[in-house]
């Protein structure tokens, strides 16, 4: 036993190597907080002035028209440099101003630096000029709840990630009684301008706040944020007016570390198929870009799947003189047999272990799966709209649920859904295991979604997986390959000649470099029964041990770790793209509120290209919203982005889909990005979606790029 250490412990404690050693803040930390990220040339000028750039158009919806008519008008803006103004116009924009700010939605890496670039600006130009933090979202703003930040809060925070600083909360300003509490913060902290950080729904939020304080003189700002990636604006040409909303490129770079991380061991360990579901519930950007970043063996494009039409049922349907529909969408089962179908390619050539990277929504992009959504969202909604009690209290239980369902269909409830749910939805609604029916029917979140991430999706697709790879199993289908040389050192090491067993063992003897045990062996009765048959072993022999070694390496055991990325990711310190988009996004949020602008989100074009091309802009927020269902009502909204299946970016995933699977002998084609790191060089500095989708550009004609 060691002896106890004769240090005293107050000496220990107060050693600057041990207080270095526990500090809070080390090294790297240190660091990240001391950089400055470069800024768009636009802001090394004294001023800034906004200019119309007409080339933009937009379709407007005629109800954006009617409810955001004060700022429906709004045009795209180029924020220009200027080294000289107006005397009206610099005392115009050199005024003190009391700004507010505030976080709403999921955190996103880069947040804090938004608030940094606002508040550089602000005091540069007015060290009067006060910053208000909003705390824990909008609750903040209807409460008044509040701080002023200083320039110590905002230094302790530049460059890290999270939203600390403030918090942030999901609360919608979405009602009048909520709008009139916001009303009236504002004029007690006499804001001159309010800035929304958040996603689709906040900058909707962000919207409506500056249509109903327009008359009050209080300006609102948006920025776009959500890791998700889906929020990418373009005008009614497709012209790019926001390629990439802020802490998609982090996320994406830790979960891409993690699952590069999970293919070394995939293929150290040979022993089990790692699934990874990533954050992504309506589009699969992250999906995408982790592919991308990884080369995971299998990653599925929910976008991609919801395009599928299966070719083989529609040319049987039209030789029987029939339409069959269910042949347009993918199915559950038709997913779980392609996912099967990659399992067996890969453990033919003695590889069974492999990664698969799914978005966490993908199953809202499955046909059966969406109609039962869209069904149970009625009836839930419907329910909640018409009685006290919310359909959740009222059947808290999931047999209290499905009870109710089915008198549905016996139409003992005759309420507003009950020809919504038939006698077909409630006998396939209970062929779907018991935990994936309490998924599909739990509590919506706030905005009336379905909570996939609630879902163990990853459960659902790994089951029907496994059932029918049992079936191939005992089919003979599914067995792994043995490498030649590795049989003949088996048998030579045992003394037996291989030339003798081969063509008894193997389907593809002499024909390849790794051997198939054939479909007929299926199991050490079965192999005697072989080896019987061919007179090599008497009945009453056992099976000699190299043989017996062989078939048990042949017999496949299919051993999942799943895993899930979301939270650890929109928690990360932010890459160097997302500090210097996130500060260069703050210091366009002060030249939106300098020059008076309402009612607009702040962007940055050219992000796919270098820095010195970057160019800040004011996109209207307005003009972008349309009419969606949302709670069983049709609501004014951003429309999200989903992935575009025609993109370069996933054309190019489609391409390597096969090489990247790695089917064959040779070694898989993993890639590793590496850490999120401030030191060194070698750091991507963009997303490689970002750059893909750019050369569609870039590649185009020189007459499309006149048109331009």
């Amino acid at each position: 036993m060691p002896e106890p250490s004769t240090i005293r412990l107050d000496k220990l404690l107060d050693h600057p190597a041990v207080i270095d050693a526990v500090a809070d803040v080390n090294l790297e930390l240190k660091e990240r907080i001391a950089y400055q990220p470069p800024v768009c040339d636009v802001f090394k000028s004294d001023f800034t002035t906004l200019v119309t750039d007409p080339q933009y158009q937009f379709e407007i919806d005629k109800e954006a028209h009617r409810q955001l008519s004060h700022i429906i008008a709004n045009t795209v803006q180029r924020v220009e440099g200027s080294d000289d103004a107006a005397d009206d116009v610099k005392k115009n924009y050199r005024k003190a101003r009391n700004i507010g700010i505030v976080f709403s939605g999921g955190p996103s890496p880069g947040g804090h630096n938004v608030i940094a670039g606002l508040f550089d600006a602000a005091k540069k130009i007015n060290p009067q000029t006060r910053i208000f933090g909003f705390l824990m979202g909008p609750d903040g703003i209807i409460d008044g709840d509040h701080m002023e930040l200083t320039h110590e809060q905002v230094d302790q925070y530049r460059n890290v990630g999270g939203f600390t600083m403030i918090k942030t909360g999901r609360t919608k300003i979405d009602d009048r009684k909520k709008m009139n509490l916001s009303r009236e913060t504002c004029k007690q902290l006499e804001l001159d301008a309010l800035v929304v950080v958040g996603g689709d729904d906040s900058n909707t939020n962000a919207a409506f706040l500056a249509q109903n304080m327009f008359e009050d003189g209080v300006q609102v700002i948006g920025v776009p944020k959500t890791i998700d990636g889906d929020i990418q604006v373009r005008d009614a040409q497709g012209k790019v007016l926001c390629a990439m909303s802020f802490g998609f490129h982090t996320a994406a770079r830790a979960f891409s570390q993690a699952i590069a991380n999970l293919c070394t061991d995939a293929s150290s360990d040979v022993k089990y198929w790692h699934v990874c579901k990533v954050m992504g519930r309506v589009a699969s950007h992250l999906a995408l870009e982790v592919a991308l970043q990884t080369h995971a063996n299998i990653t599925l494009i929910g976008e991609d799947l919801a395009d599928y039409v299966d070719y083989a049922r529609l040319e049987n349907a039209e030789k029987a003189g029939v339409v069959d529909y269910t042949a347009y969408g993918m199915t559950l089962r038709h997913l779980s047999r392609v996912i099967c179908d990659a399992i067996l390619e890969r453990s033919t050539v003695g590889k069974n272990y492999g990664v698969l990277v799914l978005p966490e929504g993908v199953l809202e992009f499955i046909n059966e799966i969406q109609v039962f959504i869209i069904k149970l969202n009625t009836i839930i909604g419907n329910y909640n709209k018409m009685h006290d009690r919310d359909f959740h209290t009222a059947f808290p239980t999931l047999d209290d649920k499905l009870e109710y369902l089915r008198r549905l269909v016996r139409g003992i409830r005759k309420d507003v859904s009950y020809n919504v749910w038939n006698a077909r939805d409630d006998e396939l609604f209970n062929d779907i295991p018991e935990f994936f029916q309490e998924g599909l029917l739990t509590e919506r979140d706030s905005h009336g979604n379905f909570q996939f991430s609630q879902v163990k999706t990853e459960k659902v697709i790994l089951d029907l997986v496994k059932d029918y790879l049992g079936i191939l199993k005992e089919k003979g289908h599914y067995k792994v390959g043995i490498q030649d040389a590795q049989f003949v050192k088996t048998m030579q090491k045992g003394g037996l000649d291989p030339e003798r067993y081969g063509p008894i063992l193997f389907e593809n003897w002499k024909q390849a470099r790794y051997l198939m045990i054939k479909k007929t062996i299926i199991s050490k009765k079965t192999l005697k029964t072989a080896l019987v048959k061919s007179g090599f072993l008497g009945d009453d022999e056992p099976i000699p041990a190299p043989i017996d070694k062989i078939f048990e390496q042949s017999v496949p055991k299919f051993k999942t770790q799943t895993h899930f990325y979301g939270y650890d990711g929109r928690g990360s310190d932010p890459t160097r793209f997302d500090c210097t988009y996130t500060y260069n996004l703050g210091l366009t949020v002060f030249s939106l509120i300098a020059n008076g602008a309402t009612g607009q989100m702040a962007g940055i074009l050219n992000l796919e290209q270098d820095f010195s091309r970057w160019r800040p802009i004011g996109i209207p927020i307005a003009p972008l919203m349309h009419l969606e269902e949302r709670k069983g009502k049709l609501e004014l909204v951003l429309e999200k982005s989903i992935v575009d299946v025609n993109s370069p970016a996933f054309r190019v995933v489609k391409t390597f889909r096969d090489k990247w699977l790695a089917a064959t002998p040779e070694e898989d084609h993993y890639r590793h990005p590496g850490p999120i790191r401030f030191a060194g060089n070698s750091e991507e500095n963009r997303p490689i979606t970002l750059l893909l989708n750019a050369m569609e550009r870039d590649l185009s004609s020189p007459d499309e790029k006149a048109a331009e």
